[in-house]
């Protein structure tokens, strides 16, 4: 596997659908992730799902989404061709005019890679929980092992997430 990094000031966006197809990608995000517009319009966002994420971190992502609420959070994608890149996501839920939901919008940055170190550690345990679990148990028991963690940081998710973020390159 080989790594393709976000430059600084770089962003990658795209949009999808209430079920996670995508509707709507940026340049950027075709060429790191190494898909054709033809290749990823319509389909479900998952298509550059790396394997070392954690089923508990999406669990967390769309209970979050779903609270009607934006997401921030460490993902390991992967590309076409066997690599991988590291964002920091945002996601929100896009909502119509009359308030009914539309799909979701990300918008996804170069990471922190001191807290890339950090959270590849946590990733790591929730994939070996989940491999210890029933599929349909796996993510939530991960995602309640995560949930610990952070409470034994004396925080909230999201003040955790501005800690990471704060780590000296």
């Amino acid at each position: 596997e080989h790594e393709v990094k976000l430059c600084e000031n770089e962003i990658i966006i795209t949009k999808t659908d209430q079920k996670g197809q995508i509707t709507y990608a940026n340049r950027r995000f075709m060429q790191i992730a190494g898909y054709a517009e033809p290749e990823l319009l319509g389909k479900h966002h998952n298509i550059i799902r790396h394997q070392d994420m954690p089923r508990g971190v999406f669990r967390l992502l769309w209970q979050t989404l779903q609270s009607k609420k934006e997401f921030f959070g460490y993902v390991k994608n992967a590309t076409a061709d066997g690599g991988f890149y590291w964002v920091f996501a945002n996601i929100t839920p896009d909502y119509q005019v009359d308030s009914t939901l539309a799909g979701y919008f990300s918008v996804r940055r170069r990471p922190n890679y001191q807290a890339i170190k950090k959270v590849s550690q946590w990733y790591q345990q929730m994939l070996t929980i989940e491999a210890n679990e029933t599929p349909s148990r796996a993510p939530e028991v991960s995602l309640l092992w995560l949930k610990d963690q952070i409470k034994q940081q004396a925080c909230s998710y999201d003040e955790l997430l501005i800690q990471l973020e704060a780590l000296k390159e």
